[in-house]
């Protein structure tokens, strides 16, 4: 990671700059991949207060950290924290945009396994779902609860119009061999 620092009213000596590039190390390693990243380390002061902003540009977008305290050293640690901070930030971001969907994953996986047990037993097809629809045109009269019992044998389950109320109900048959009965 290349740190240059430009000084409004504050020139640093190359021990401090040695200290400092230390700080910034670690921000380098979270962002250096393929090419080498620059930071800008502008310091100043006011009256008495020092500033200090640090300026990565990283993919086009700029990262900046800024940091202000009476001690100038203080105030560089603290933009290089918050510089730190946020390319973390981008760096998670760019991660999770770049991963690859579960599909594609498996597929990757199946091709390489070595017997065609493992592609098997990794790459198993769906279930398939069959669904039936219901003609809602067909009238049908409406049932007490003793016929829809008669009706119900051999099925699961049976949803009809009740005769009294005209509401839909719905008649299941439990494990156990007895009936629950839902009212809408």
């Amino acid at each position: 990671m290349k740190i240059t620092y430009t000084g409004r009213q504050v020139e640093l000596k190359p021990a401090q700059q040695k200290k400092l590039e230390a700080q910034f190390a670690k921000t380098g390693r979270l962002l250096d991949g393929k090419h080498e990243a620059e930071v800008h380390v502008t310091l100043s002061l006011e009256r008495h207060l020092h500033n200090a902003e640090a300026t990565i540009n990283l993919y086009g977008h700029q990262i900046a950290g800024l940091g202000s305290d009476t001690d100038l050293f203080t105030a560089i640690h603290a933009a290089a924290e918050k510089l730190e901070k946020q390319a973390m930030k981008a760096r998670a971001k760019w991660r999770d945009t770049k991963r690859t969907p579960r599909k594609e994953a498996l597929n990757g996986a199946a091709e390489e396994a070595e017997t065609p047990l493992e592609i098997a037993a990794e790459v198993a097809p769906p279930p398939s779902y069959r669904v039936y629809h219901v003609n809602h045109h067909e009238r049908r009269k409406p049932m007490t609860l003793d016929e829809a019992l008669i009706d119900i044998d051999g099925l699961d389950y049976l949803a009809y119009r009740d005769a009294q109320s005209d509401r839909l109900n719905i008649l299941i048959r439990r494990r156990d061999g007895h009936f629950d009965l839902i009212e809408a």
